[in-house]
């Protein structure tokens, strides 16, 4: 059931009408998370968008390999330089654990997170530091093709022997000259040839903790290098999508873009696509700025903006709440109107579900099942598709309170439609009243607390973990500390 489909292709500027590469096949990267901490609001938005966009692909037909990478190594605090030390090394000499250790901690941490906001996990789930040789080898096949030079033990990328047959800058429009007018030389970039040249491979200082060995120093990647390596690994030289988010386009995704060219002669993407951020108090929400709000926090309602707790699903349904390339606002205001809304919908497909039918439908629901796929098919707009399902509830709601009637064939094609859009594409769950899904998931999202509180238990933490308890007790859930773990109970 292929739709002529349309994306925004950031590449061009522009709605492109998506055609594969090789259909039915289709190839789909996203940069994943760098797991040195807990996974907040920002990093939900950009999965959620994905994972919609994953689906609504399967739902057209097309046989889709989603490969969405680990970063366990090689982001440099300081991202625009390549400088600085690894974000993941920092937390594990900081909590006195080992590297690996915290790369496990944080991407359990993120894969129960998207599990719980029912996200479908990718094809393929990649580390960096998984494909090290495969990362040397492009290293050597740019540095062989003269795009960049070893010095010191370190390989930088050649800005300026690039942009000689090529454009640095394509992707996010910024113009080479303005760059560099607007760099300032920072400690250890001293033997770039150009502030604008980024390391494909650096030596390890005796301090660092990640290395390994190659042919130029006992050494670690640069981050741009993996995912330009770990897509064309997995998904072919060129690839039908790319995504990630919008903070992403400059330095990281332009830098991929430039390796892959001087690597293969080619682009390795047909269509770039970017979410927006999610804002709080007009600022981009982002662990840099310490502003974020963690899915624990969201699921418990222990951060200070909070005035409860909210559910996965009523988290996922404020996610749908605007187009992926807008920015979408976060405040408890908002959260609590997409508590309401998610209610109102399910309450709506209930009645659909009850529904009487009568001998002839006084409506044409053709419409409405045109208007949902037509904004889906507009660069994937599910929060106008959404506008668009409510617009049923309120003719389903007429159809219940006996002013329209629908006949058994229309109630049927109703019922395939929600159930289609609603839970198959938007991944939407229906809730009891106690917010939960089914035994099984509550069971879940239960572990996935109570972990943080045991952690945080033998971190010596007891103020968080005496709030945890408060707040389930809060909740309605009693747990108990018990020899064979904790126990918990609806009281």
């Amino acid at each position: 059931m292929l739709h002529q489909f349309y994306l925004y292709n950031t590449l061009g500027r522009k709605k492109e009408l998506f055609e594969p590469v090789n259909p039915p096949y289709v190839g789909l990267y996203v940069c994943g998370p760098t797991v040195y901490s807990e996974p907040h609001l920002g990093h939900v938005r950009m999965a959620i968008t994905f994972d919609i966009l994953y689906r609504y692909l399967l739902f057209m037909g097309y046989k889709v390999r989603y490969v969405r990478n680990i970063t366990d190594v090689g982001h440099l605090e300081d991202e625009a330089s390549g400088e600085g030390e690894d974000k993941i090394a920092k937390k594990a000499r900081l909590e006195q654990l080992e590297p690996m250790e915290i790369v496990q901690k944080y991407k359990n941490a993120f894969q129960q997170a998207l599990a719980t906001l029912n996200t479908l996990p990718p094809s393929i789930e990649p580390t960096a530091s998984g494909h090290i040789i495969e990362q040397q080898i492009m290293v050597k096949k740019i540095l062989d093709n003269g795009y960049a030079y070893e010095i010191n033990g370190s390989v930088y990328f050649d800005i300026n022997r690039y942009n000689r047959d090529h454009t640095y800058g394509i992707l996010s429009g910024r113009k080479t000259e303005e760059l560099l007018a607007n760099t300032r030389t920072l400690e250890g970039q001293e033997e770039k040839h150009s502030p604008l040249d980024f390391a494909l491979w650096k030596k390890a200082g005796p301090t660092h903790l990640m290395h390994w060995p190659s042919e130029w120093s006992e050494g670690f990647p640069g981050w741009h290098l993996e995912c330009s390596v770990m897509g064309t690994k997995y998904l072919g030289e060129t690839f039908d999508i790319h995504g990630g988010g919008m903070d992403l386009m400059f330095p990281h995704h332009e830098c991929e873009i430039a390796q892959s060219v001087a690597a293969n002669g080619k682009a390795h993407v047909k269509y770039w696509m970017h979410n927006n951020m999610i804002t709080i108090n007009g600022q981009k929400m982002a662990r840099s700025l310490n502003n974020f709000i963690t899915l624990n926090q969201l699921f418990t309602g222990t951060h200070p903006k909070l005035t409860k707790a909210y559910s996965p699903m009523t988290i996922r349904f404020f996610v749908l709440q605007a187009h992926y390339r807008s920015t979408l606002d976060f405040s408890d205001d908002a959260l609590q109107a997409a508590e309401k809304g998610f209610a109102r919908l399910m309450r709506g497909i209930q009645t659909l579900e009850n529904l009487k039918p009568a001998g002839k439908s006084s409506v044409d629901i053709g419409t409405i099942e045109q208007n949902c796929f037509n904004a889906l098919n507009d660069d994937l707009n599910y929060s106008l598709a959404l506008s668009c399902l409510f617009d049923g509830i309120t003719l389903i709601n007429s159809v219940s309170d006996g002013k329209e009637s629908l006949n058994e064939e229309d109630i049927n094609k109703m019922n395939k439609l929600y159930h289609a859009l609603v839970f198959d594409i938007f991944g939407l769950k229906i809730e009891n009243r106690e917010g939960e899904t089914s035994n099984e998931f509550t069971s879940g999202l239960m572990e996935l607390i109570l972990n943080y509180r045991n952690e945080a238990k033998l971190r010596k933490d007891f103020a968080t973990s005496d709030k945890i308890r408060e707040q389930l007790a809060n909740m309605g859930v009693s747990i108990r500390d018990t020899k064979d773990g904790t126990e918990w109970e609806l009281m």
